[in-house]
């Protein structure tokens, strides 16, 4: 309607061509910058991290250039490094030792992410610490909960979410972050946190979260492919745009305090959709499958790693998302911190 009337007011003026030339605000970089929609800034980005009880402190991941399997003390070394940067969190998703049908090392008090939390806190207490919640990099089918036959028992799962959440929270986790998309999950989690004292901690609920073909480097990297079949029965369909607003609205009704849209740039739509609906902090994931494509073409010559990048994230944002979860977090805030000093 205000496009609409704009226009109205437009035409009624004449106005137009010799009268109005857009090229006059793009004539310099200063003027640019003041007539600048979106801003994009280190403190919108979070920075994923993979712990690992490995032996090699820092793993290459060879599908994902740049990035690495940590161990605990290499985790604090790159913390250091997104502080520095004006990075204001990380994310963090845990790769055990062993591996059982239940995911046992996801709750458990010495698993890799606890103790990770208790370092990372511990060392630097004003970095925002958000834990991945799930089970697939724990048990040993792949899957994303408990089994019954060949499928993800969605009821049985909700428990063991919930106790991986606590024991997050009771290491030290500022927010806590399911991503399994078990329906309920976000409420199963709030009533344990409450219960258990831990009401001040923050769900941040992958609400909308895609069957995706861009997650597998993330699963060379978690080590969290399924065993057999797919996570079609339980992630959402990508042909499905309505059907976001409705997980979304089902998470903020159980109590999430932040949601997410993931993968990101192939759901632009769905973020701009969410935006207009909800007012809650909304997070868009930029996934491996997206990094690793552009990381892929920088290195064949095809494109510009920066001004790519940079224009990506830019479009998360323009699209509606508050922060972005992105591999490139480190050097977008690097590229963006030259550029303000340039």
């Amino acid at each position: 309607m205000r496009s609409e009337l704009a226009s109205e007011r437009i035409a009624a003026r004449g106005a137009g061509y010799p009268t109005v030339r857009m090229r006059r605000l793009r004539r310099s970089e200063p003027l640019r910058s003041m007539v600048r929609e979106t801003e994009l800034r280190p403190s919108d980005l979070i920075y994923p991290m993979f712990v690992s009880e490995g032996r090699e402190p820092r793993r290459p991941v060879p599908s994902m250039p740049g990035v690495c399997q940590l161990s605990v003390e290499e985790a604090l070394r790159d913390a250091e490094a997104v502080l520095s940067c004006g990075v204001p969190a990380v994310l963090l998703f845990g790769i055990p030792e062993a591996k059982d049908e239940l995911g046992s090392q996801a709750y458990a008090e010495d698993g890799i992410v606890q103790r990770a939390v208790r370092a990372l806190k511990g060392r630097f207490p004003e970095l925002v610490v958000i834990t991945d919640v799930c089970m697939c990099e724990y048990t040993s089918h792949g899957h994303c909960g408990v089994l019954r036959g060949d499928e993800v028992d969605n009821d049985r799962s909700l428990e063991l979410h919930a106790l991986t959440a606590l024991s997050h929270a009771r290491a030290g986790a500022d927010v806590v972050a399911p991503s399994g998309m078990m329906d309920g999950v976000v409420g199963a989690i709030r009533s344990l946190l409450d219960a258990e004292g831990f009401e001040q901690i923050s769900i941040l609920a992958y609400a909308a979260k895609y069957a995706s073909g861009f997650y597998g480097p993330f699963r060379d990297a978690a080590g969290s492919a399924p065993a057999f079949g797919d996570r079609r029965q339980y992630q959402m369909d990508p042909a499905n745009g309505r059907e976001a607003l409705r997980e979304v609205a089902l998470d903020v009704a159980e109590g999430a305090d932040m949601i997410m849209v993931k993968p990101a740039l192939a759901y632009l739509d769905v973020i701009s959709r969410v935006r207009q609906e909800f007012d809650l902090p909304l997070v868009a994931y930029n996934v491996s499958g997206e990094y690793s494509m552009v990381k892929a073409a920088t290195q064949q010559g095809w494109l510009d790693e920066r001004r790519t990048v940079l224009e990506l994230l830019t479009a998360m944002r323009r699209a509606g998302a508050d922060l972005v979860i992105t591999y490139h977090a480190l050097d977008a805030a690097r590229w963006l911190i030259r550029a303000e000093g340039a």
